[in-house]
């Protein structure tokens, strides 16, 4: 048996206890993609505009950011598997909360303590599977990785499906599986034990001192705010139905995931990490553009086909960032997740309302050429600072080529 088919078998032989936890993260990640069809259905049905209705994934993602640095303090404290159940019933919590509001504001709210509850979840679920997975690291975020990309493809047909119905049974469906979850979870997850040093809340931006991290962060920062860019002001330039967005968002998960799983790990051996992101960043930033373009010429083809196609370097770009966070620096693997994310995720929490708000008041174009400045900054960022990255693995060039390793 080859190398890689060996890895590939051994990506999808897992405890129970793995599987139960990665059943989870698809659904925590459903709930990212889940309001994008029914973001227009939202706002009609609380008589909110686009900007306003933004604010559940800038609320979402703002306390997801935040709350970042003190997972590993509680994790630390009450083990790993008590915080993920404890995250798991938040969301459950403000899921089904979410489901019952009577405004913006409360659903935005609402949306804040979901987004507490995801990031308790996230931040832990990828230490536990990477630390119950059999297969090494890689393989575990690989697997992770495919969670993320089957959790953002389902969610908008999720979102759709219940939407279509009514825009506040996407919410309560969401409680629902996340009870599940948490069911599955405590029942078939061993007991972690506790680190054998607690965790300071200090240490995840003390763990940004290093140039690697840092570097690693600040590019995802403006990373994420492109990827938000697409994800939370596309369904209002769609003009499409519920099933439309839901169809069209499916397919860009379906890039998303196939890229992270399969793509990501192949390019990486075969070019280096860098080398990916940049290629990753450089390739968002065109299809930005061609969604601009296709959107001031009018052409919903033209917009749905870059959109879906974005999801390609989406994929690889999750991947190769979270395998990067991992390996580039010293700090424990639960650290180093926290400092990135909080960086990270604040780009989340600000693209969709900043764009959105740019749509509305300068014109629908705008939002996808600031998102493609920022693939462009985030590029400037890795370049500028690259001998901080030396330590991530790279391809060794052919002797004939004449060229050197990237940094």
């Amino acid at each position: 048996m080859s190398s890689s088919a060996q890895k590939g078998d051994g990506i999808l032989r897992q405890p129970m206890s793995v599987w139960a936890t990665a059943f989870a993260a698809v659904v925590a990640f459903m709930g990212i993609g889940l309001v994008d069809p029914i973001l227009p259905s939202i706002a009609k049905g609380l008589n909110a505009g686009p900007s306003q209705v933004s604010l559940l994934f800038t609320s979402y993602f703002l306390v997801t950011a935040v709350a970042m640095l003190v997972t590993g303090w509680v994790s630390s404290r009450i083990g790993g598997k008590r915080t993920l159940l404890l995250g798991l019933a938040l969301v459950v919590v403000f899921a089904a909360l979410s489901g019952t509001s009577g405004s913006v504001a409360e659903l935005v709210g609402f949306r804040a303590g979901w987004g507490l509850g995801n990031s308790l979840f996230v931040a832990t679920a990828l230490a536990v599977i990477v630390g119950a997975a059999s297969g090494g690291a890689e393989a575990a975020i690989v697997l992770y990785e495919a969670a993320l990309g089957l959790g953002i493809s389902m969610g908008p047909l999720v979102g759709a499906a219940l939407g279509d119905w009514n825009w506040r049974a996407p919410f309560f469906g969401t409680a629902t599986l996340m009870a599940v979850g948490f069911v599955l979870v405590a029942t078939l997850l061993r007991a972690t034990p506790k680190p054998a040093t607690r965790t300071r809340l200090s240490d995840p931006l003390r763990a940004l001192a290093h140039g690697g991290l840092s570097t690693t962060a600040f590019t995802a920062f403006f990373y994420n705010f492109a990827f938000f860019t697409v994800l939370a002001f596309t369904p209002f330039v769609l003009g499409m139905s519920p099933y439309g967005i839901g169809a069209v968002f499916f397919g860009w998960g379906v890039c998303v995931a196939l890229a992270s799983v399969f793509g990501a790990p192949a390019l990486r051996r075969a070019v280096g990490s860098v080398n990916v992101l940049h290629l990753a960043l450089g390739a968002l930033a065109l299809l930005q553009v061609g969604i601009a373009l296709s959107q001031h010429a009018g052409s919903q083809a033209g917009v749905v086909a870059f959109v879906i196609l974005s999801g390609i370097p989406i994929g690889l770009n999750n991947t190769v960032f979270t395998e990067a966070a991992m390996e580039v620096s010293d700090a424990p693997r639960p650290v180093a997740s926290a400092g990135y994310n909080f960086v990270r995720w604040m780009g989340g929490a600000l693209a969709p309302y900043v764009v959105t708000k740019l749509g509305e008041e300068v014109g629908p174009a705008v939002p996808y050429l600031l998102g493609a400045a920022c693939c462009l900054a985030g590029m400037t960022v890795l370049y500028g600072r690259r001998h901080h990255m030396r330590s991530l693995p790279y391809r060794t060039p052919r002797p004939e080529t004449g060229l050197g390793r990237y940094a």
